[in-house]
Formats: C-alpha cells, sequence, structure tokens
C-alpha cells in the first residue's frame, strides 16, 4: 500500500469529541489519526527480535507532534502499512504545505502520552491493542 498522508484522515469535530464514533472509523482512518501512536508501540512489540523504534512528525516550528509511526532500517510503519520513511515523511509534508521535523521517540508509551497529550490504550472506547495487533498482522514486514 503506497504512502498516505495522515492529516487525509484527521478526525471530524464529532470523531474528537464522541470517542465511540471515533473508534468506529475504518482502521486505516483509526490509526491515521487518533491512535497511531497504539500502533507504533503495538508493531514494535509485535516483533522483539528487530530493533524497531518510534518516530514521529511534527511541523516545523510547532512543537506539538501529529503522527507517530514504528521505524525499521529505513522502513516505516504506520497506518499506511510499510514504506520507506523517506516516502512517508515526503507525503505528509507535501499534505501539510509545510516543511516537518522528525522526532525520535525514545521513552515509553506512557511517558509518550503525558509529554505529548495523546490517549494511553485504557482511554479509547474500547481497547485498541488487539485492533492495532490485527492491523500489525496485515502488513507483511520488510524483513520477510
Amino acid at each position: 500500500m503506497a504512502a498516505v498522508a495522515a492529516g487525509a484522515f484527521r478526525r471530524t469535530a464529532i470523531e474528537r469529541s464522541d470517542q465511540r464514533v471515533a473508534w468506529e472509523r475504518a482502521d486505516q482512518a483509526f490509526f491515521a489519526s487518533g491512535a497511531c501512536h497504539v500502533l507504533a508501540w503495538v508493531c514494535r512489540e509485535s516483533y522483539p527480535e528487530r530493533s524497531i523504534e518510534v518516530a514521529a512528525v511534527r511541523q516545523a516550528g510547532d512543537q506539538q507532534i501529529f503522527h507517530a509511526y514504528a521505524v525499521w532500517d529505513g522502513w516505516a510503519f504506520d497506518h499506511s502499512g510499510w514504506n520507506r520513511e523517506v516516502e512517508l515523511l515526503t507525503v505528509n509534508a507535501e499534505f501539510e504545505g509545510r516543511p516537518l521535523v522528525r522526532v525520535g521517540i525514545t521513552v515509553d508509551l506512557a511517558e509518550f502520552c503525558a509529554e505529548h497529550h495523546h490517549r494511553m490504550p485504557d482511554q479509547y472506547w474500547a481497547d485498541p491493542l488487539p485492533r492495532a495487533r490485527g492491523y500489525v498482522g496485515r502488513h507483511t514486514p520488510p524483513w520477510v
């Protein structure tokens, strides 16, 4: 699947205010906007034998991260599946219409959520972890 900008799936006002409505979106939309960080951590946990990192992007000049993803050997995994990280960064920068800054994430999920105002898995309408595991499993990793 080709890389698609996360912003193409931004939540509407009702999706932001109603967790059930947000939950009921298609998997790609759910993991593009609103649960990308959960997907990134689940991807990393799904392949403990690989050196998978978590990274994120923010718009240049902003402090708020708007999209997180998993990274392995130049490949990125997010709502679009596995793509070259450079492609993921390019499509997001083009969509946003301004330069992006890549941020390496070195803290755990709880610290990330606290620092960047993201939800922990237990703060969703339902548990996103099984949904994320299923989504990771539908995409063949680049080392296969």
